[in-house]
């Protein structure tokens, strides 16, 4: 059997296309009930196979300089794919550092468990390096698969509704500025303006990809009918906010009249609260359900019952991997001063990251160097990749035997350096 791990050239782009499931209408989504999805029935059902209009499109896009592919082949076969994007996250400190963003990733059922994924991920994670991104990342279909490349979830997502007879505010007075329903055409403009407002100055957000919003339509999809969407704009007819919503067709009573809120952006308070304000009292509805929303909602505490804001589902989000560890843990701020000291035992991808490591940080900056000094602590990892962007426990970690302290208040001290407020949050995946 001969294996080879390469990038796809132009004339195998459709080859590689149909390894990856949403391409053959075979299941892509989350084996279990996802916080990103709003509807009330586990996932949505699969895609039809991809026309050949759609498999142009898409080879296209896979050409584009932005998408990095690899594919393997076994005895010339193209049996498996995968991807990073060029992206950009915002990190502790609201800078933006470059990562490789993992997607369209498969293997064809006939060739799983021969190490295909991860050759395929080593060869990603090289040419990663040699791009100069220090960080990797990805949307993650099930848990149990990235943990071992390195990978671990590093922002949250939940699910929540509110039945509308509850969505009292605490002060109902309107909010300036005013709102309005437009269609896709005005979405799709007015999307990119906020979505790069939010981005810098929400840790854990992403850099837009090409055509991010591009897809966004006022056709009709199956029984959900088509997407609406919402404007707010500022006395001055400054764009403040933007959201998708839906209002799904149900032949259940108690799914029916309910709005789902699939995305929204606010660039300032008046208008996060005067768009929720419309959305939880719409006409002829009865509940709202918002996916893929930060767990720290700042909604909840405009209610008069916050209690109301039930959290239905919750789950991992963006899941984050180092690549090159002094070059990640300088690229963010630090809000405090410490010195601490680190060992990384194993990191079998990036062998460069094994050792321990000298952390010395203040607001005026960080350094990261090799050291002889005993540790503070020893971490793996994806525990470190967990604590990057700040929303993760250290103390958790700890109690799960992921960190290992060798010293009183190692485990604190780590907490004091890392942690922010608010929590990191990534609005989409890839």
């Amino acid at each position: 059997m001969k294996i080879e791990i390469r990038p796809v050239e132009r004339s195998e782009v459709v080859d590689y296309l149909k390894v990856l499931p949403y391409v053959n209408g075979l299941p892509n989504w989350e084996p279990a009930p996802s916080a990103g999805h709003g509807g009330p029935e586990a996932w949505p059902p699969p895609r039809r196979p991809a026309t050949e209009q759609q498999l142009k499109v898409w080879a296209e896009e896979v050409m584009q300089d932005h998408f990095h592919s690899q594919a393997a082949f076994v005895d010339g076969k193209l049996v498996g794919g995968s991807a990073m994007l060029s992206l950009a996250i915002t990190v502790p400190g609201l800078r933006a550092v470059s990562f490789g963003g993992v997607t369209a990733t498969a293997v064809i059922a006939t060739h799983r468990r021969r190490g295909l994924l991860r050759a395929m991920m080593q060869a990603m994670f090289d040419e990663a390096l040699e791009r100069g991104a220090p960080l990797a990342a990805l949307s993650a279909s099930e848990g149990s698969i990235y943990g071992r490349f390195g990978f671990s979830p590093a922002t949250m997502r939940a699910r929540w509704e509110l039945e509308r007879s509850d969505a009292r505010f605490t002060d109902s007075e309107i909010p300036s500025g005013s709102l309005e329903l437009v269609d896709a055409a005005a979405a799709r403009q007015a999307w990119p303006l906020i979505h790069e407002q939010i981005r810098q100055r929400q840790v854990g957000e992403l850099t837009a990809q090409p055509g991010q919003w591009d897809r966004l339509s006022d056709e009709a999809a199956g029984t959900d009918g088509p997407m609406r969407y919402l404007l707010h704009r500022d006395v001055d007819g400054n764009l403040g906010g933007v959201a998708n919503f839906r209002l799904p067709w149900s032949p259940l009573p108690e799914h029916a009249g309910t709005l789902v809120v699939e995305a929204l952006q606010a660039s300032t308070p008046d208008a996060y609260r005067a768009m929720w304000m419309l959305l939880t009292d719409f006409d002829l509805t009865r509940k709202i359900v918002a996916p893929s929303r930060p767990t720290d909602e700042p909604l909840r505490w405009m209610l008069r019952n916050p209690r109301a804001m039930r959290i239905t589902r919750q789950s991992d989000n963006l899941w984050l991997r180092i690549l090159d560890l002094p070059r990640a843990l300088t690229a963010r701020a630090y809000d405090t001063s410490a010195d601490l000291t680190f060992a990384i035992e194993d990191d079998s991808m990036c062998p460069h990251n094994v050792g321990t490591w000298r952390l010395a940080v203040s607001p005026a900056g960080a350094t990261c160097t090799r050291t002889d000094r005993r540790p503070d602590l020893t971490t793996d990892i994806q525990s470190l990749s967990s604590l990057y962007l700040g929303g993760m426990s250290a103390a958790v970690l700890a109690g799960a035997g992921r960190i290992r302290p060798h010293r009183l208040g190692a485990v604190t001290d780590t907490a004091r350096v890392f942690r922010v407020d608010p929590e990191p949050f990534n609005s989409f995946g890839f």
